[in-house]
């Protein structure tokens, strides 16, 4: 069910001409911001759940400008 999802979102987006990049970027961006959002903002617990540092959390919030949800 997801991969057929992800499949079709994938061919509109190459089809669409989005760059590699671009979509990459924006995916991790949109990730990360979800487990904030469900993790309360919580750094510790939203890094456990993405399976990244806490510090590298961190980092990628700077780079997209993301805050802490409380």
């Amino acid at each position: 069910m997801i991969s057929e999802r992800l499949e079709k979102l994938v061919e509109e987006m190459v089809d669409r001409g989005v760059r590699f990049d671009d979509a990459v970027r924006e995916f991790e961006k949109r990730f990360i911001s979800r487990v904030l959002g469900q993790c309360a903002g919580s750094l510790t617990k939203s890094a456990d759940t993405l399976g990244i540092h806490r510090n590298t959390l961190t980092r990628k919030m700077g780079q997209y400008k993301l805050k802490r949800r409380a």
